[in-house]
């Protein structure tokens, strides 16, 4: 007998590792919503700067988070949005976006009280079902009782070379050897933090995409999911 389809997937891995574009495929082949749990943090942001706190007043930034109601829903509108974010009941989506919240979201993520607020909500999240969640801490914090977790990895160099494609191809500078060196920082800093530090949860499925395709891992993570014919669901 098959077992069932997962219908709450988490996807880890480092930075570059493929997971949200595998994350996206995922989601979009079996109908389920897909959330990069970043975009919350970027909610977070653009409502300290709405009240006008200043985004390095950690008390005052945690104590408004608190308050937040932050949800994501499947796209409601074809205008490239992956999901809608909404932040207390309005579509934020395309506001969290800006170049002033990219300049404040990576001090208010840091924040301790920041991210269990924003860990609580997602859990709501995934307790719907039919979600495909990715980031750093889903498996072993967000999600620990997911149904399916998979931690994406691929070597550093390889890493950096999709990621400098990637800038290439959207018409950016890329230096090699300065997107090897940032990530191998990167690296450094997610898996040595003290709060929620990057690692495979125990029971996740660790695959190493360094040589495969997307369209392969895709293939992959359907199988362990139950979403291919013949595989359950």
């Amino acid at each position: 007998m098959s077992a069932p389809r997962a219908r709450t997937i988490a996807i880890d891995g480092p930075a570059a590792s493929g997971k949200s574009t595998v994350a996206q495929r995922l989601a979009a082949a079996l109908g389920y919503l897909f959330l990069d749990t970043g975009v919350m943090y970027r909610a977070v942001t653009l409502a300290v700067q709405q009240a006008g706190i200043d985004p390095g007043a950690e008390d005052q930034v945690t104590e408004l988070a608190r308050r937040l109601r932050i949800d994501a829903r499947p796209a409601s509108k074809l205008d490239g949005r992956l999901c809608d974010v909404l932040l207390d009941g309005q579509d934020v989506t395309w506001a969290i976006r800006s170049g002033r919240v990219d300049a404040d979201v990576s001090q208010v993520s840091r924040y301790a009280g920041v991210r269990q607020a924003m860990t609580g909500l997602q859990r709501e999240i995934g307790g719907r079902g039919d979600v495909v969640m990715v980031g750093r801490d889903i498996g072993t914090v967000v999600l620990p009782d997911a149904d399916l977790k998979v931690y994406l990895d691929a070597s550093v160099e390889e890493r950096a070379r999709r990621r400098a494609s990637e800038l290439a191809a959207r018409g950016q500078p890329a230096d090699p050897a300065a997107i090897l060196d940032a990530l191998k920082e990167r690296d450094r800093l997610d898996s040595t933090r003290a709060l929620a530090p990057l690692k495979p949860a125990r029971d996740a499925v660790v695959l190493d995409t360094t040589t495969s395709t997307i369209e392969q891992v895709v293939d992959r993570v359907l199988q362990l999911a139950g979403g291919l014919p013949g595989r359950g669901g």
